[in-house]
């Protein structure tokens, strides 16, 4: 391995991580790096007094020149739109997870939100609170003055708004963590076996389930509110784990020509969440990540878009 990629190579996990936050892309991610390094690899390294933040800079302003067309294709996406789902639980891949605000930065939850956001709000938050960077430094890496990036932090702020919003996206602890796992695997259990009570048991009233199909798979179009439409929307996709029902359009689709036989479900740490992986032998076909505030579910993401779980997928496989 040449000097060149030695140096990139140990920068890769933090400026994939940062890349991720930025885009909630793992393949636009991956391009963006894939272009850094090239721009690496053909700089005057001997000039550069600071690697890492050489790099950074230059991760963080091509994500803000992605970020611009990719606003432009989301608005043309069919259905919901939601992050490309990660697997956090050996925190190898997404840079710094050690601590709340950290591992909050790649939740699916405040990934949708950033998408309120504009390029350079992003980017001033996401350096700010998942990194660490101070508001000088930002200003630094972006050009802009200490004064203007505050600015853009506390505009980012404002915009998400998050006073409203569950207290967090994710477990704070790993006492919270087996909490939410536990929850999960009830409300799992619940959904198997068509029990809709119990699903509404472990429900919020307020609690949205948001699919994300592409328009390649069947999924809702809009996002489905509220407590009773939810749990009946989940006994019946629950229904796909119980021989004698009849397979859910979407779970259909997905098999093809598989057999049902091979169904079945895992559980995983997925964008810092204890979440549910749906397969059909060793391919997968939902990732579904729940957002819970006390003992109520809140929010259910299911990503079912096939060209959005290839990385989790590969995550999955590994020893």
């Amino acid at each position: 391995m040449t000097d060149d990629a030695v140096a990139f190579t140990a920068q890769r996990p933090r400026l994939f991580g940062l890349a991720y936050r930025l885009l909630g892309s793992v393949t636009d991610a991956e391009d963006i790096l894939q272009d850094a390094f090239v721009r690496w690899s053909t700089a005057d390294q001997a000039a550069i007094a600071e690697p890492a933040a050489w790099l950074t800079r230059t991760v963080t302003n091509l994500c803000i020149t992605e970020l611009t067309s990719a606003r432009s294709r989301r608005e043309r996406y069919t259905g919901p739109w939601l992050p490309e789902p990660v697997l956090t639980g050996d925190g190898e891949d997404l840079g710094p997870l050690e601590t709340v605000a950290q591992r909050e930065s790649v939740s699916m939850a405040l990934l949708l939100l950033c998408e309120q956001l504009t390029p350079a709000e992003r980017a001033v938050f996401i350096l700010h609170e998942a990194f660490g960077y101070a508001y000088k430094e930002i200003g630094t890496l972006l050009d802009r003055s200490e004064a203007a990036c505050r600015q853009l932090g506390h505009r980012a702020a404002k915009h998400l708004k998050r006073e409203a919003l569950p207290a967090r996206f994710v477990p704070a602890d790993p006492a919270e963590a087996t909490r939410w796992r536990r929850l999960t695997a009830r409300f799992l259990n619940a959904a198997t076996a068509g029990d809709i009570a119990g699903l509404e048991h472990l429900l919020a009233e307020d609690v949205v389930s948001i699919g994300d199909g592409g328009g390649v798979m069947p999924a809702g179009l809009r996002p489905v509110h509220g407590r009773a439409k939810v749990a009946r929307l989940f006994a019946a996709f629950g229904a796909a784990l119980r021989p004698e029902s009849d397979l859910p359009p979407v779970i259909a689709s997905a098999l093809g020509d598989a057999s049902r036989e091979n169904l079945r479900v895992t559980e995983d740490e997925v964008n810092g969440s204890p979440s549910l992986l749906f397969w059909a032998g060793d391919r997968l076909l939902t990732v579904f990540v729940p957002v819970i505030d006390g003992d109520k579910i809140t929010a259910l993401y299911g990503v079912v878009n096939p060209g959005k779980l290839t990385a989790a997928a590969r995550q999955a496989e590994r020893p």
